[in-house]
């Protein structure tokens, strides 16, 4: 910027007709405040240099740095295994129910008023426990035995909903990383065909293949290491649910239990 502004001020005295005034006095008659102006914007510059990239910047930068090829690959896969998780996440969210509450109000509507009146609290309960609540009333005119495999019966179609897609979400997780790795497979052939072009092993002609190969590395595991975080949430999250699943199947079977003897009195 000093260099460009000089050369300005120079040809600006060479058309005042001061084309005999020494090149090194130039910068000398220049008045305060031009040199003033001139130190301020080479500090300024050296200053936006030094800065550091925000972290938006910086990513952006390895991003590109890596390779559109194998890092939108990569990110391709964290979108999508972003966008499974969050549809089960929201999935498994809504199937929860309070089943110690949803037992009692059963088993309220039970004893005051049968088995239809059971059956419609279970139909205005949204989730997995309702559901089996709902099986097992239905067949309360058969026997505890036939009740009961159909309660664990439909039990194993509720898990099996419970578990939709989540298949997916293993599966990038373990894509993600091996995509990286070949990345860096890839980038390690480039930088070695560099050296059999070059015939030296100069620093310069490896450096920017290992560099893209490290990056495809480390974009991969971060996909695995979030996906991951996502995967087992859903895993607790459905463990969790089976388990009130099982435990309401129990209290139900002892609820009909009851509710025959009383018929029989």
């Amino acid at each position: 910027m000093k260099r460009l502004f000089s050369t300005l001020v120079i040809a600006s005295i060479m058309l005042f007709g001061a084309a005999n005034v020494n090149a090194t006095n130039y910068v000398n008659i220049m008045p305060d405040n031009i040199v003033n102006f001139v130190q301020d914007e080479e500090a300024a510059l050296a200053v936006q240099e030094d800065e550091p990239l925000g972290f938006h910047q910086e990513l952006k930068k390895r991003f590109i740095e890596g390779g559109p090829g194998f890092m939108g690959i990569v990110l391709l896969t964290l979108i999508l295994g972003l966008a499974v998780a969050i549809e089960r996440i929201i999935f498994l969210n809504l199937s929860t129910t309070n089943s110690k509450k949803l037992a009692q109000d059963v088993e309220d509507a039970l004893n005051s008023g049968g088995i239809e009146a059971a059956k419609e609290v279970c139909r205005n309960t949204r989730g997995p426990v309702a559901s089996i609540y709902y099986q097992g009333l239905d067949r309360h005119d058969e026997s505890i035995e036939a009740a009961e495999k159909a309660v664990v019966a439909y039990g194993g179609v509720q898990m099996g909903q419970l578990e939709k897609n989540v298949s997916w979400v293993s599966l990038f997780i373990a894509l993600a990383p091996m995509l990286g790795f070949m990345g860096t497979v890839i980038g390690m052939i480039q930088a070695f065909d560099k050296i059999e072009a070059a015939g030296d092993m100069q620093p310069s002609l490896v450096a920017g293949g290992i560099k893209v190969a490290l990056l495809t590395t480390v974009f991969g595991l971060v996909v695995a290491i979030i996906l991951q975080i996502f995967y087992n949430y859903i895993i607790a999250k459905i463990d969790s649910i089976v388990n009130n699943m099982e435990d309401a199947s129990i209290v139900l079977i002892d609820m009909l239990v009851d509710y025959k003897n009383k018929k029989r009195i």
